[in-house]
């Protein structure tokens, strides 16, 4: 399989490229970002130079490339402009940039499926965070109150974090509706409660030395439940990315969210 990568210089690009090449089914052809322009990927992945160039002109790379799938992981600024350049060369991509709407995501899925694509968007790539959300969209049913802390480097641009979002909204379909915490509550400085979804309270946590961290903490009478997913580093996310490529053949034409969806 033909990939290539947008946003194949940042931290995340670099990583899931090292870990695309060393597949012995996938090749990648094409790298684009606005940094490292004129870098062989080679200096990424190691070994010899390829002459694959990291490319500054994402429609241009489509053109004289031409990749199978592309590999999203850029900024929620400019993913949305990626998707559309992507389905308007009849490309399948997958998306890890976080950060976008359900109005957006609703948005992508028609134009998905008029350009007969698939735009698979994986908020989290980790098989064990997959996991954790969908445990904790079972433990809902019988723990309505609960609130979601999620962690992160400082350098992440959302909040809450994609994994977040997706977990509260797993949880809210499961979940009995129920105020949570005291009517009349007072914040003493505004936003220490955390945002709130359909009820249920989200923190985000911003530190150095985070890279991807979430707990979900259930509250019953005399009990509490915690789950927990941390990724140590990227590496972790290497798994996941390769099965979603693998398995966007399978896919019903259209927008996939969520990794869960071809375990």
């Amino acid at each position: 399989m033909r990939i290539a990568f947008i946003g194949a210089y940042g931290k995340m690009g670099q990583s899931m490229m090292q870990g695309v090449s060393a597949a012995e089914d996938m090749d990648v052809v094409g790298a684009v970002d606005i940094n490292g322009v004129g870098c062989d990927i080679a200096e990424i992945v190691g070994g010899e130079k390829r002459g694959v160039l990291i490319e500054s002109d994402m429609a241009e790379m489509i053109e004289t490339k031409h990749p199978d799938i592309l590999i999203d992981f850029t900024t929620p600024v400019a993913v949305k402009q990626d998707i559309d350049t992507a389905l308007g060369h009849k490309k399948h991509i997958i998306v890890g940039t976080t950060g976008l709407s359900e109005e957006e995501l609703r948005e992508i899925d028609e134009k998905a499926r008029k350009a007969n694509r698939v735009v698979f968007v994986v908020p989290n790539f980790a098989l064990g965070a997959v996991l954790m959300m969908n445990f904790a969209a079972s433990a809902a049913k019988y723990f309505p109150t609960v609130e979601v802390i999620e962690l992160h480097h400082d350098q992440k641009k959302d909040a809450p974090s994609g994994t977040a979002l997706k977990t509260l909204e797993m949880m809210a379909r499961e979940r009995e509706k129920v105020r949570q915490g005291q009517g009349d509550e007072v914040e003493q400085i505004k936003g220490s409660r955390g945002g709130e979804y359909e009820g249920m309270r989200v923190h985000s946590v911003r530190l150095p030395g985070f890279v991807a961290h979430q707990e979900v903490i259930f509250g019953g009478r005399g009990q509490t439940l915690t789950i927990r997913h941390d990724s140590m580093n990227r590496e972790s996310f290497v798994p996941g990315v390769l099965l979603a490529i693998r398995s966007l053949g399978d896919l019903t034409p259209g927008l996939v969210y969520g990794l869960e969806n071809v375990l």
